[in-house]
Order: C-alpha cells, then structure tokens, then sequence
C-alpha cells in the first residue's frame, strides 16, 4: 500500500529500546539541541519581533520577501538575485534535486557525514552514492573515489562545510578540485554551510563558504537553525553561485518549485532583522561551550581512546579500541547513563580512521573491515553504474546494524526482534564457508529461529 521511498522496516532498533528501558538518569552527549542547552536568549527581543503589524497580511512571494532576502545577501557579501528562502535546510535539498534530477538519477555525497541525506534523496526517488573522506593527520577528499563514483547518471556533488560528523573543512585546493570535476562533468555542487560559523581551530588554508565559486553551478545552504541556535523559528536559504546564465535558469526554475509551495513564513521574515541582530550574542555563547566542551574532552579522554581533532562545528569523533562492536559499546555506555552515536549512524567507513602503525585487530574489526572491502569490491563503479546491486536490509542484527556480528548477537535478534519477512528471508540462508564447527553452529541456529512457535493470529 505504501511507497517503497520508505523504509519498509519502521521497528525501533535495540539502542532505541535499550533508551526507551532506561529508568535512572542519562548524561546525553548527543544532545543537539541548543534551546536545550541552558544559553541565555534574549527573550524580549526574539519575542518582540514577532509584533510587527505586517506579518497580518498575506503577501506571498515565491523566493520571499524582498527584505528579508536582502538581509541575508547582504550576510553573506552577495546580490539579492542569488538568494532564496526556504523553511529548512532539509527543505533547500528537497527542492534542489528536484531542479537537478529526474527519478533514478545520481548525488554524490561524503562519506561519513550527515545521515539523512539518503531519506531525503530517496523521497524524491532519486539514489546517493558516497565519495569517502579519508583520515590521516586530518581529513581530506578521496578525489580518485570521487572521480570513480561519477556515472553518467551523477547531477550533483554534495560537501557539508565544515562536514557533520568530523568537523572537517575543504580545503582550497579541494575546492578547486571539485570545481575542475563539476566543469568537466557538467555537476551542481552544493554546500551545505550552516555550521561555518563555529570555528574551532584557524587555518588559513580552509574554505569559509563557497558562494564566491564563479565556475560552476553551486549552491550554498544556511539558516537561523545553526546562525543563531534558533532551530524553530524554520527559515533557511540557498545562495546560487557560478556562472551567471546558469545562475539565473536554476533560479528561474527554484522559483517555480517555490511558488508551488510557498511554505516560508511571513512573521519570521519581518522578524529577520532583530533576530540576525543577535546573532553575536548567542554565537558568543554556543562558541564558548563548545570550546570548554572541547578541552574537557582532550583533557579526560582515556588514553586508549582517540579524539579525531574537529576544525568546526559541533560534533566530535572519538575512536575507541575494537574490543566489542560498535552497538555493544553503545548498549554498554547506557547501562552506565551516558548516550553517544554510533559511528555507523553517519556511514563511518571501517578503514576510518586510519591505524598509526601495525597493530593487531580484533575479531570484530577484521571481520567489518572484510565486508566492507567485500561490497566495495562488489558494487565498484564503472561508466554504467555499480558492478553489482546488493541489498543489505538483512543485516544479521537488523537493517542499522553492522554487517558482521557476532554469532550470539545474529541469534539474540532473529530470536527476539527480527520480523516474519525475515525469518521468510532466512529459510533461503546458507552458509557459504566456515569451518565445519562454526558452520554446525550456524545451521543449528537459523533451525532453531525458523522452527521457533508462530503466532498464527499475528501472521496471519
């Protein structure tokens, strides 16, 4: 009945049940939410910009108001023909592959980074493939992988600046790089900036924003959510950039898209001036604690772990050693009361970051840097699309999980959590090789699964 855009599997996975179980208190280190946060607002003059009298009349403009868009072209140092508004960040994606894709078409986006892109893509029933940023003193573009990940299906390349999860900014010479790809295969870029205010460490050679690209189609997204930590007053916007016909069609056809849903609000756009007004105000703030939040990190993290030093943003990676998987040692972090993500919640490769020197691995992680190269191998891109298509919604500990695990984990969901259309899946399951132990083990435990009590009513 429902549109396969979505997921079929809406079940909560086990570090949701193990959250929704939890009885005392939790120190949520995953909180983003800066209203949250405890800053101080400066209620009166939020609150007062809502009065203004105009917001009464309905006067619908598709790329907005005229003075609202002006006070952001004059934010960002450009014309006010090259901007406009959105709701949302999310909603600036929406309607930007609607302008550059038809259905089955292709972005490229970073891999790790942010976790809805694939949701938002899929919506609009078009595909993502990744290009990895890789870690070794820093992270930087993989531009071989990127270069390869480009079909004849590819329309945009996508860079979160500074990137969420890591922190990482382009660099100049990346910059060019990609502008060079976009020309020569006639790709959008686009760049998501709503974290670029929150530096954290200088460096000359970073890129700010890249809504002074002239040669190539780019379009830079920001919003109040991250400027000024103001998520719900729902105003976005987009700064088209390049060369100048371009410019002017994707605007031409943005304000199409816009017009047919004219979802930005008046009251927050009369109210933009007061609330760009305190800007530096709560920035101050944000700014602050995320620098005492930083060196508190740096200063009691346990020497074997590894902090993957942020440039910008809000987020921090952290490396911990691969003694038990990933989901173990968030189920294990919340028995204790603290909450942290996953890696694999932002497409963390297996190879990232990289070992200093030769090290042992543990089970856990040789067997999750195997599957990873065995479907990096399998869905290699040619000039005609992926080698092979894989489907890995059967992940042995449900579709979020990794794809190794351990066997007593494979048996805990299928047991527990794993719904019929997977146990329907398993009755075709075998095993390929192993030894002869181990495969016995397996057997005996997808028999005992599929011949567990139904209820027939709930089947039925």
């Amino acid at each position: 009945m429902f549109s396969s855009r979505l997921p079929a599997d809406l079940r909560r996975n086990r570090i949701a049940d193990a959250l929704a179980a939890h009885s005392g208190e939790l120190l949520d280190l995953t909180e983003s939410n800066p209203t949250r946060a405890a800053f101080a607002y400066p209620a009166a003059r939020i609150l007062g910009a809502f009065l203004d009298e105009r917001a009464l009349v309905y006067d619908p403009a598709s790329s907005g108001l005229a003075s609202a868009r002006a006070l952001v072209a004059a934010h960002h140092g450009v014309s006010v023909d090259r901007v406009m508004l959105t709701t949302s960040t999310s909603e600036a994606y929406a309607w930007l592959f609607k302008l550059l894709c038809d259905p089955g078409d292709e972005v490229l986006i970073p891999r790790p980074s942010y976790p809805l892109f694939e949701i938002l893509a899929a919506l609009e029933s078009i595909e993502t493939r990744p290009y990895p940023l890789r870690h070794h003193h820093g992270w930087f573009v993989d531009f071989d992988a990127l270069r390869a990940a480009i079909t004849k299906r590819t329309r945009a390349v996508a860079v979160v600046n500074p990137n969420n999860p890591t922190g990482s900014y382009l660099k100049r010479d990346e910059l060019r790089q990609l502008v060079e790809i976009c020309r020569e295969h006639e790709l959008a870029l686009i760049s998501d900036e709503v974290f670029a205010d929150y530096v954290l460490v200088a460096d000359e050679g970073r890129v700010a924003t890249l809504t002074g690209v002239e040669h190539a189609l780019t379009f830079s997204l920001s919003g109040l959510s991250k400027l000024i930590g103001l998520p719900q007053m729902k105003l976005g916007w987009m700064v088209v950039s390049g060369p100048a016909a371009l410019r002017e069609q994707a605007m031409a056809r943005l304000e199409m898209i816009a017009d047919t849903y004219l979802s930005v609000g008046t009251p927050v756009q009369y109210a933009l001036p007061e609330l760009l007004g305190v800007r530096s105000e709560i920035q101050a703030q944000i700014s602050r604690r995320l620098a005492i939040n930083l060196n508190v990190l740096r200063t009691r993290l346990d020497p074997h772990c590894t902090l993957l030093e942020p440039e910008g943003g809000w987020c921090a990676t952290v490396r911990v050693p691969h003694v038990r998987g990933e989901e173990q040692w968030i189920l294990e972090l919340i028995a204790r009361g603290v909450v942290v993500q996953p890696g694999y919640f932002y497409d963390f490769d297996a190879e990232v970051p990289l070992s200093k020197g030769l090290k042992p691995l543990s089970p856990s992680q040789y067997y999750t840097r195997l599957t990873q190269r065995l479907i990096n191998a399998f869905t290699a891109p040619t000039a005609e699309g992926a080698l092979y298509e894989i489907d890995l919604r059967l992940r042995p500990s449900g579709q979020k999980g990794p794809v190794a695990t351990q066997l007593s984990s494979f048996i805990e969901y299928q047991t527990h959590e794993a719904w019929t259309w997977e146990h329907m899946a398993l009755t075709r399951a075998r095993v390929v090789s192993g030894p002869p132990e181990l495969r016995r083990k397996i057997e005996f435990a997808i028999a005992s699964v599929l011949r567990q009590p139904r209820n027939r009513a709930k089947i039925a």
